[in-house]
């Protein structure tokens, strides 16, 4: 099981979400509001955002990042994957069923 971390900025964030699940890259995809600061062409920029915590397998991981890297509208997305070693057995089996 895996979970990536996506930030996306808002107007992006919902497409993107849906697009995923719609095409049975994620099982699901939490979408938290935030407010980040970064650095971008020698400059500090700050901005509202939306972290995606998408729910995925590690067979899917490889064609979900590809997808997400064609959606998303920055140049550079933040793209994380996280390996989940403990993960409630039953949500597992949800998730490795909803995901093809």
């Amino acid at each position: 099981m895996v979970t990536l971390y996506v930030t996306a900025p808002e107007s992006a964030a919902d497409d993107i979400a849906r697009t995923i699940v719609d095409e049975r890259l994620a099982a699901c995809v939490n979408a938290v509001p935030c407010e980040s600061t970064y650095r971008w062409d020698g400059a500090v920029h700050e901005d509202s955002e939306v972290i995606l915590l998408v729910k995925t397998t590690s067979d899917a991981v490889d064609r979900l990042t590809d997808r997400l890297e064609s959606l998303h509208p920055y140049d550079v997305p933040c793209i994380e994957r996280f390996d989940e070693d403990d993960v409630l057995p039953a949500f597992a089996d949800w998730r490795a069923k909803s995901v093809e």
